[in-house]
């Protein structure tokens, strides 16, 4: 690991304030994101950046892109500097501070999204004035967006614009928390969400209706025992922590009361696949015997009975390109070279799948994200800073 840079509260970085700024608006899923991109465009503006704000359906949400030309006006190629403005939500937990209230305590700045991942799109925005001050050979461009926490929901639509604008950036760091060590691969994550419709009936008759409670369970020790078989058997790829694809279920409701054949029941399950796995033969199998055996069984009782599948979110696995000249850019500036994979999803497995060569780099450990009292540790932040600053120093003209 390189020498830690160091940053206090004694002696604060520009970005320190911006850190604090952006924590300040809850951004929440749930939530509009408006006010932190609006200011972040206003931001941007005042330096004379245009952004490209793409919105939502409901104009709740938007995700934003700018680009800082090269010298001489190029704005293709060069690097994306990737982070989301959404983040998790803070019911039920037990803070010891305000979570949209940040403060530094100790060599920590603590708040909701400090390390996942405001710290990292602060460090990025404090750099503009050093940026518009380089002769750059290739562009930057700053990719912001909404919804990644609930299923990478916001890059779409922004990728989708970019490609239709035919702007074609040549690589992408994403700076989700990875203690500032580059991340060459994560496993895709697939949610589906299932509906079972039996027949009510008086409990004292079951055998006249349909019951969709147990169908429905039967279903899930189905994917239960699917899982329970990659876990056995594999494939397997030793370099992630939990080195086979998994899945579970999440979530299930059904029924109105104990004494009535439950005719509902709707659960949802998701299957987190290695990057060498096909998400949609797990699938297959799943929604096979819900169609060849259980399905039958229900409509020789009733015909209206049924099941159905919907995928409700999907992020995509990242398998970086050992040769991608990002990758090789940021192995060689954290002098780290060890095949690092996570078992988290990001939205770099989109930009990978969208024709952009991704790797994930950021401050922050992903222990400290999604919990109470989240917190990053200001020599990350310091660090991160150095790190994008020799990124600046790689793109820029003698």
């Amino acid at each position: 690991m390189p020498d830690q840079p160091t940053a206090s509260a004694s002696n604060r970085a520009p970005y320190l304030a911006l850190v604090e700024e952006l924590i300040r608006y809850d951004t929440t899923s749930s939530r509009s994101n408006l006010g932190l991109i609006e200011a972040i465009r206003d931001r941007l503006r005042a330096r004379d950046v245009e952004a490209l704000l793409v919105y939502d359906r409901s104009r709740q949400k938007a995700n934003l892109f700018a680009t800082l030309p090269a010298m001489h006006g190029e704005t293709n190629g060069g690097v994306v500097l990737s982070g989301h403005t959404d983040v998790v939500p803070v019911t039920g937990q037990n803070w010891s501070s305000d979570p949209f209230d940040p403060v530094i305590r100790g060599d920590r700045i603590y708040g909701r999204g400090s390390c996942d991942m405001k710290g990292f799109i602060a460090v990025t925005l404090g750099l503009l004035p050093d940026i518009q001050k380089r002769r750059l050979r290739e562009p930057i461009h700053l990719a912001f967006s909404f919804d990644e926490e609930v299923g990478c929901l916001g890059a779409p639509l922004l990728l989708a614009e970019l490609a239709k604008r035919g702007i074609r950036p040549a690589g992408c760091i994403v700076g989700e928390p990875t203690s500032m060590r580059p991340v060459v691969a994560h496993k895709g994550n697939n949610a589906y969400r299932c509906c079972v419709k039996g027949l009510a009936g008086h409990s004292s008759r079951t055998p006249s209706g349909v019951n969709a409670i147990e169908y429905a369970a039967r279903l899930i020790c189905r994917i239960r025992e699917a899982a329970d078989l990659l876990r056995r058997n594999g494939p397997f790829d030793r370099a992630f922590d939990v080195p086979f694809s998994t899945a579970q279920t999440g979530m299930i409701s059904g029924g109105i009361a104990i004494n009535t054949i439950p005719e509902q029941c709707e659960f949802f399950f998701e299957y987190r696949n290695l990057p060498s796995e096909d998400p949609e033969r797990f699938f297959e199998q799943i929604a096979r015997y819900a169609r060849e055996q259980l399905e039958p069984e229900m409509r020789a009782v009733a015909d209206v009975a049924s099941i159905s599948f919907e995928k409700v979110g999907t992020t995509p696995a990242l398998d970086s390109a050992e040769q991608a000249a990002v990758t090789r850019l940021v192995r060689s500036l954290c002098n780290d070279f060890e095949t690092r994979k996570v078992t988290y999803g990001t939205e770099a497995g989109l930009f990978s799948q969208a024709g952009i060569p991704t790797v994930i780099c950021g401050p922050g450990s992903i222990d400290d994200a999604h919990k109470a009292d989240e917190s990053v540790e200001l020599w990350q932040l310091a660090e991160c800073d150095h790190f994008l600053r020799q990124v600046l120093e790689t793109l820029t003209a003698p």
